[in-house]
C-alpha cells in the first residue's frame, strides 16, 4: 500500500494564512491611521470650541421686593448658580449613584460602561441603556450647536467623547460636578439645581434633604415626565431607585435609607417662580433703560432690588381677579359679553391643540391698580390687567381714559388755592349739558356720572359738601369761578402729563389721563401739598460678582399747593368715605377704621370706574373698564366695582404700614358757619322743621364747623338769620370813580315802546315769562338813568315775609316743547304733507 511521505506545512506558512495576515496588517494600519486621523481631527474640533462657555451660563436676573423676598425672575433660561461648597454631599452622592457611578475613575469616557451598555442592549435586542458620563452630558449641554441632542450619529458621539476628555484634562472632578449641576435641566422650566430646589421645594440647595436630593437627581433621566407636578408616583419610584443605588454603593446606611424612604414627599404648589406679571415686566423695562442693555437683563444674573412689596402685589392681583369675576356674575352685567373664564378656556384649549395661529386679544372686563409710597414715589404694587399671559398691555401706565369724577379733587384744590372758602355756597341745580359739552345735545347735567342711584339736586351747597357728595353741577359752577386755566395748570403740576381739553367738561374729568398720573396727583393731599417724585420701581441693580451697576439717587418732591389747601381737600375726601359718595367703604366693604381719604370716579355712561385714595404712607389708584370703551352696565358705579378692590388693598396695606393722622396746618382755624348763607354763624341761625314721624315741630341750628385760613373765611355775619337786608353795593361819593361817557347823544332818538309782551315764533328761552317778573337792577353810580314813564307797567311788588326766600333753579325744558306757563300761546303750524 502506497503512503504519501510529504510533511504538511504549518498553517502560518500556508498561502491563505499569509493572505489573511497581510490583510489584517493592512486593516490594522488603516485602522491605526484612521484612528490617528480621527483623533487628530476630533481633537482639533474639540480645541475649536470655546471652553469658557462651560462656566458662561445664562443666569436669570432675580427681582427682590423691598423686604428681600423673591418676587420673580427675568430670564431666557431660569437658572441661578450656586458654588459646590453650598451643595450638600448627599446631593453629589445621589447624582453619582444615579448617573455615573464610575465618575471618579474614568477620564471622561467610561469604556467599561460602554461595553456593559452594549452587552445589555444586545441582550435586549434594542438600545435600552446609554453610557454617557456626567462629563459627556456636560459637554453636550454646553455646546448644543456643535453637538445637538437630536443628532444620533457616530460623529456626534465621537466629538462628545473627545470634548469630554478635554474637559477632564482642563478641570477638576469637583469643578465638573459644579458646572454640571448648575447647567443641567430639571424640567418645568428650571435650569440648575438651585432653581429646581426653589421651584419644587421652596428652599435653597443647601437645605435639601436626602429624599429631595434623590428626587432631583433621579429626574435627570426624563425631567418633564418625572416631574412631581406631572406624575407623582413616577417621581417617588425614581427617588426610591436612587436611594437603593446609594445604599448599594455604600453612600448611605440602612437607617438613612429607611428614613428617606419613609419621608413624605412635600412638593410646593405649582406657581411660576419667574413671576410673569405686569410688575416684573415693568422692572425689566426700567432696568434695561437704566443700564442701557436689554439683552443682559435676561442672562447676566443681576440682583434687582425694587420698591415693590410682594404681599401687597399678591393682594392686588387676587383682588382684581376675584372682584371683577363677581361683577361678571351680576345680572346687570348681562350674558352676551365675554368673561374672563370663557377666554381662559379658549386659551387653554388652543395650547392643548398646539396651534400656531394667535388667539384674538381678550375683550373681557379689565382692571388695573397702582400703589406708591407717599414719601418716595416708589411703586409698592402694580397690576396692568387681569392676566399678563393673555395680554401684555399695561393699563395702569399706558391706558388714557376719562377720569370722570375722580378728577374733582384737583378742581377743588385749585379753588381753595385761589382763596375760595370751603364753606362757600354753589348751586347744585339743573344745568344744560350743552353748557359744558358733556354727553348728548340734550338732557341735564345730573344724568352725567352720578355717584349714586338716588342722585338729587340740593340747591345751594357748600364747596366742601359738593366734593364729599360728588356734585357735578356745583363743581362746574365752582370750576368756572376758579378758572379753567387755574385748574389745568394745577393738574399738570400735580403730575397729569396727558393734555387736558380747555373746555368746562374738564372740570368733570372728561379728559383722558393714565391711572399712574392720577394716582400721583393724589399724593398732594397726604403730603401736605407736596407731590411725590415720579413713580419708580428699581432701587439698585447688582451684578452676580457683587458690583453695583445702578443705585437710584434721591429725588426731591415737588411743592404744588399750600398745605392748608391740601388739608381742606383731605377733610372732604375723608368725609367722602364716612358719609359721601364712598360711604360703602366702611358699611359694605368693611374698610378698617383709620385716617384715610379717597374719591370715587364714574365716567359718563358708566364706561370707566375709578377709585383713588390714600393713607399717610400709601396712595393707591384703581381703574376698571373695557379696552374698547362701552358701559360696564347701567348703574355700575365706582363704589360697587372699583372701591371694593381699593378696600382689599388698603386693608392689607394698613397691616404693614399703619396710618397716622394727617397734620393740620397751623394756618387753618375753625369757623362756625351757617349752612343757609355760608357766612359766619350767629345765635339766630336756627330753623324749624317738622318731625316726619311724630309731626312735632322742632328747632334746629344750621351751624357747622369749617376749617379755613383767615384770608378764606367769610368776614360778615349770616345775612339770612343775623344781618338781613345788608346792602352789598359799595357806596361811592359823586366825585369817586370815572363816569362812563356815551359815544352818542340818546336824546336825539325816540325809543320804541312795547305795548305788551310780544314774541315772534317759538319762545325757547321763555322770554315772555322772564319779563313778567323783573328783578331790581343794580345801581351803577357811573350812569344817570331817566325815570321810567308812567305808561310802562311796573313789576308787582314781592309779598312781604319774615322767612327768607331761597330760589331753586328750574329744570331745563327741551327746546321743542312749548312752555305751559307762557302768557302768549301760539298755534301749532300746519302739518307738512309729503
Amino acid at each position: 500500500m502506497w503512503h504519501d511521505t510529504r510533511v504538511s506545512k504549518p498553517f502560518y506558512r500556508r498561502a491563505w494564512f499569509r493572505a489573511l495576515a497581510v490583510l489584517a496588517v493592512i486593516c490594522i494600519v488603516v485602522a491605526l491611521v484612521g484612528f490617528i486621523y480621527l483623533r487628530l481631527t476630533f481633537i482639533a474640533k474639540a480645541k475649536e470650541l470655546d471652553f469658557s462657555k462651560l462656566e458662561d451660563m445664562e443666569i436669570a436676573s432675580i427681582v427682590y421686593d423691598r423686604h428681600g423676598e423673591i418676587l420673580g425672575k427675568i430670564y431666557i433660561q431660569n437658572r441661578d448658580t450656586v458654588p459646590i461648597s453650598e451643595m450638600p454631599q448627599q446631593l453629589i452622592d445621589a447624582l453619582i449613584s444615579a448617573e455615573d457611578n464610575r465618575f471618579y475613575q474614568h477620564p471622561g469616557v467610561d469604556v467599561m460602561g460602554i461595553a456593559r451598555a452594549v452587552i445589555k442592549d444586545v441582550k435586549a435586542g434594542r438600545a435600552r441603556q446609554g453610557a454617557s458620563t456626567i462629563t459627556q452630558q456636560l459637554a453636550r449641554n454646553s455646546f448644543p450647536d456643535a453637538m445637538p441632542a437630536s443628532d444620533r450619529s457616530l460623529r456626534r458621539k465621537l466629538l462628545e467623547a473627545f470634548v469630554a476628555m478635554r474637559i477632564e484634562d482642563s478641570y477638576s472632578k469637583r469643578h465638573i460636578l459644579e458646572m454640571y449641576l448648575n447647567r443641567v435641566y430639571f424640567g418645568s422650566g428650571f435650569y440648575g439645581v438651585e432653581a429646581a430646589a426653589h421651584g419644587y421645594f421652596g428652599k435653597s440647595t443647601r437645605e435639601l434633604t436626602l429624599s429631595e436630593a434623590a428626587v432631583l437627581t433621579g429626574m435627570l433621566r426624563s425631567p418633564n415626565n418625572l416631574s412631581p407636578w406631572r406624575n407623582r408616583k413616577a417621581t417617588v419610584d425614581v427617588r426610591n431607585f436612587v436611594l437603593g443605588r446609594m445604599l448599594e454603593l455604600g453612600y448611605i446606611t440602612q437607617p438613612q435609607y429607611d428614613a428617606a424612604l419613609a419621608e413624605q414627599l412635600a412638593v410646593k404648589n405649582r406657581r411660576p417662580i419667574h413671576g410673569v406679571s405686569y410688575a416684573v415686566e415693568f422692572v425689566r423695562q426700567q432696568v434695561a433703560d437704566l443700564i442701557g442693555d436689554n439683552e443682559s437683563v435676561y442672562g447676566d444674573g443681576y440682583r434687582i432690588y425694587t420698591t415693590l412689596d410682594a404681599t401687597l402685589q399678591r393682594t392686588a392681583e387676587n383682588s382684581i381677579r376675584t372682584r371683577l369675576e363677581e361683577v361678571e356674575r351680576r345680572a346687570e352685567f348681562g350674558t352676551n359679553r365675554q368673561t374672563y373664564a370663557q377666554y381662559q378656556r379658549l386659551y387653554r384649549e388652543r395650547n392643548k391643540r398646539a396651534e400656531n395661529d394667535p388667539l384674538p386679544g381678550p375683550s373681557y372686563l379689565q382692571g388695573a391698580l397702582i400703589a406708591m409710597d407717599n414719601a418716595t414715589g416708589g411703586v409698592l404694587a402694580l397690576v396692568g390687567g387681569r392676566n399678563f399671559i393673555h395680554n401684555q398691555f399695561n393699563r395702569a401706565l399706558r391706558s388714557n381714559r376719562p377720569a370722570g369724577t375722580a378728577f374733582l379733587p384737583l378742581v377743588y384744590a385749585a379753588a381753595f388755592e385761589k382763596g375760595i372758602f370751603p364753606g362757600a355756597l354753589f348751586q347744585d341745580a339743573v344745568m344744560d349739558n350743552r353748557q359744558v359739552m358733556i354727553g348728548g345735545t340734550t338732557g341735564v347735567l345730573g344724568e352725567w356720572g352720578p355717584e349714586r342711584e338716588d342722585n338729587q339736586f340740593e340747591g345751594a351747597i357748600s364747596a366742601h359738601d359738593a366734593l364729599v357728595k360728588s356734585k357735578n353741577a356745583a363743581t362746574v359752577r365752582l370750576g368756572m369761578a376758579t378758572g379753567l386755566d387755574a385748574v389745568i395748570d394745577l393738574a399738570q403740576r400735580a403730575g397729569i402729563d396727558s393734555p387736558l381739553r380747555p373746555f368746562p367738561a374738564t372740570f368733570l374729568g372728561s379728559s383722558e389721563v393714565t391711572l399712574e398720573d392720577l394716582t400721583l396727583s393724589y399724593t398732594l393731599f397726604p403730603n401736605g401739598g407736596v407731590r411725590s417724585p415720579r413713580p419708580f420701581v428699581v432701587e439698585k441693580v447688582v451684578q452676580k460678582d457683587g458690583k453695583v451697576v445702578y443705585e437710584r439717587p434721591p429725588a426731591a418732591p415737588m411743592a404744588v399747593i399750600r398745605d392748608s389747601s391740601a388739608y381742606e381737600v383731605h377733610a372732604a375726601l375723608a368725609d367722602s368715605l364716612e358719609w359721601g359718595s364712598a360711604e360703602k367703604a366702611y358699611s359694605r366693604w368693611k374698610l378698617k377704621k383709620a385716617p384715610l381719604g379717597g374719591k370715587t370716579g364714574t365716567a359718563y355712561n358708566f364706561t370707566d370706574v375709578w377709585f383713588v385714595g390714600y393713607s399717610s404712607a400709601v396712595t393707591c389708584g384703581v381703574w376698571a373698564g373695557f379696552d374698547s370703551p362701552q358701559p360696564i352696565y347701567r348703574g355700575g358705579f365706582s363704589s360697587d366695582i372699583a372701591l371694593p378692590i381699593w378696600v382689599d388693598f388698603m386693608n392689607t396695606a394698613l397691616e404693614r404700614s399703619p396710618a397716622k393722622p394727617l397734620h393740620r396746618p397751623g394756618t387753618l382755624s375753625k369757623h362756625e358757619i351757617c349752612r343757609s348763607s355760608g357766612e359766619l354763624a350767629t345765635p339766630q341761625c336756627m330753623e324749624t322743621r317738622q318731625d316726619a314721624t311724630t309731626g312735632q315741630v322742632i328747632e334746629l341750628r344750621t351751624v357747622y364747623n369749617e376749617w379755613a385760613t383767615t384770608e378764606q373765611a367769610p368776614k360778615h355775619l349770616c345775612s339770612v338769620h343775623g344781618e338781613a337786608g345788608r346792602n352789598y353795593i359799595k357806596e361811592m361819593a359823586p366825585s369817586e370813580g370815572v363816569r362812563a361817557q356815551l359815544a352818542i347823544n340818546l336824546d336825539a332818538f325816540t325809543p320804541v315802546r312795547m305795548q305788551q309782551p310780544t314774541v315772534l315764533g317759538e319762545d325757547p328761552y321763555q322770554a315772555v315769562r322772564n319779563t313778567t317778573v323783573r328783578a331790581a337792577e343794580p345801581v351803577n353810580p357811573g350812569v344817570i338813568r331817566e325815570p321810567v314813564p308812567e305808561e310802562t307797567p311796573a313789576a308787582p311788588p314781592a309779598p312781604e315775609s319774615d322767612e327768607p326766600q331761597v330760589r331753586r333753579a328750574e329744570p331745563v325744558r327741551t327746546l321743542d316743547v312749548p312752555d305751559d306757563t307762557a302768557t302768549i300761546r301760539l298755534d301749532a303750524p300746519p302739518a307738512i304733507e309729503f
